[in-house]
């Protein structure tokens, strides 16, 4: 058995009985897809089962001797063609690598201020609970006449 799922669990392909087969999808929403390969021991027996996956993403996964035949386009311009796709997704990656980072250093700002916070209240509620054992002392000793 074959099946792929998406980050939110939607089944986008499932497939039972399988030896060998392609499968290609589009995807809609960004984040992790899970792909399950399920061998039936009834059919299998003990039998090593072996799988190849090649997994492309991006500008890679597209069929550019289609693109080519679709548009009639050859040479220079599918390969300037492949590299404007090359360079689209370079700059999409920078993009999304740069609001990644926006949200990381917020993330770290917003740490760094908490613990910040933390840190002074803690030294306040330690310098608040050294004052009232002193008072306390004091207090304890004058009872007992020690001082």
């Amino acid at each position: 058995m074959f099946q792929v799922t998406s980050p939110y669990g939607k089944n986008l392909h499932h497939m039972e009985n399988v030896t060998v087969g392609e499968f290609a999808f589009t995807t809609q929403e960004s984040g992790n897809y899970m792909a399950c390969f399920t061998a039936d021991t009834k059919s299998h027996g003990n039998k090593n089962v072996s799988i190849s996956v090649d997994w492309k993403t991006g500008i890679a996964a597209k069929d550019w001797k289609n693109i080519a035949k679709k548009e009639k386009i050859e040479g220079v311009e599918l390969e300037i063609r492949k590299l404007e796709a090359s360079v689209e997704a370079i700059h999409e990656n920078l993009v999304y690598i740069r609001n990644k980072e926006a949200d990381m250093r917020t993330v770290s700002e917003k740490t760094n201020s908490r613990v910040a916070w933390f840190s002074t209240m803690s030294m306040g509620i330690c310098i608040a609970v050294s004052g009232i054992q002193v008072v306390y002392l004091k207090q304890y000793f004058q009872k007992k006449k020690l001082i």
